[in-house]
């Protein structure tokens, strides 16, 4: 056979193959439908109530009430005023920015510390210390409301959002470290011991070397604890009773219990985009990061 040929027959085969590659089965095209339609639905009963709730806090009651799927007859911000100033949302709003942002930091820099060590070293204790962490996932909030009320008490840490910070940092350790713990463990050994060839310490190690490789997990961890941090609700309205130091979920309740029967319809909507839009921001801008990190996680 000459050289023209067999380039030919495997040009040929190549193509072929290609073909079949390309081509899909009438099973495949059909799930590939069907899981796009119940994406579709899912979307459409994701979206729908915030667009509704987006439009009717533009929206006075009276037109809420009369045609609540109709269009505002003016854009008017009246309602997002009277939410943020006279029902006290913005004031709840900075507690929650300032009690979640706080926790975030101090939940993470402690977890990604704990779970390296837990992961990276072998000491007497260590899969003890990495059960316990496991064992806190699986204790319910309810049980620890009562001894949290005397505990913050007797430190004088009630009704004050340094109690809440510190109420949510250990909440959201446990969960941190489990996740974290596994992108730490499948680091490199090698680039480890290059860094203390290097001359870097433990410290220097952590912080500059392996830290920066575990930013996919840590992202995924972070997104998931501020979701988490910011839609809290029990442990606040157990632990804190002043009105000044209520977080955005205290601000809502509050806000709906006392409006009684003559509730402000377009001043609530209007609070409830307020809370919604930090989620919806968070969400769109690290979404890529998000999936980039799951599609690593899965591929170890």
């Amino acid at each position: 056979m000459t050289a023209e040929a067999t380039t030919a027959t495997a040009g040929g085969r190549d193509e072929v193959a290609t073909q079949t590659v390309g081509k899909s089965s009438p099973g495949d095209r059909r799930a590939a439908a069907i899981s796009h339609v119940v994406l579709v639905l899912w979307s459409i009963v994701v979206l729908v109530p915030l667009l509704w709730a987006l439009v009717s806090s533009f929206k006075t009651t009276n037109e809420i009430l009369g045609s609540p799927f109709t269009l505002p007859k003016s854009l008017s911000f009246a309602n997002y005023v009277s939410a943020w100033d006279t029902a006290g949302i913005g004031t709840s709003f900075f507690n929650t920015i300032v009690v979640v942002g706080c926790s975030l930091v101090l939940v993470m820099v402690l977890g990604a510390m704990c779970s390296y060590v837990l992961a990276r070293f072998q000491f007497f204790g260590n899969r003890a210390i990495y059960y316990l962490m496991l064992a806190g996932l699986t204790f319910p909030v309810f049980l620890a409301i009562v001894p949290l009320f005397f505990i913050l008490r007797s430190l004088g840490l009630l009704n004050t959002l340094q109690g809440l910070i510190t109420v949510y940092v250990a909440f959201a350790l446990p969960f941190t470290v489990f996740f974290l713990f596994a992108f730490f463990r499948a680091l490199p050994e090698e680039i480890y011991e290059a860094a203390q060839l290097d001359g870097a310490g433990e410290w220097r190690t952590f912080f500059q070397v392996m830290l920066p490789m575990a930013r996919p997990g840590m992202a995924s961890v972070a997104i998931m604890n501020f979701l988490g941090l910011w839609n809290q609700f029990i442990l606040p309205v157990a632990l804190n009773t002043d009105q000044s130091k209520y977080v955005l979920s205290q601000g809502m309740a509050s806000f709906a219990s006392q409006a009684g029967y003559s509730v402000d319809y377009g001043a609530l909507f209007a609070a409830v985009v307020i809370t919604v839009l930090p989620v919806l921001i968070v969400y769109i801008i690290f979404q890529r990061q998000l999936q980039g990190s799951v599609a690593q996680g899965t591929s170890r």
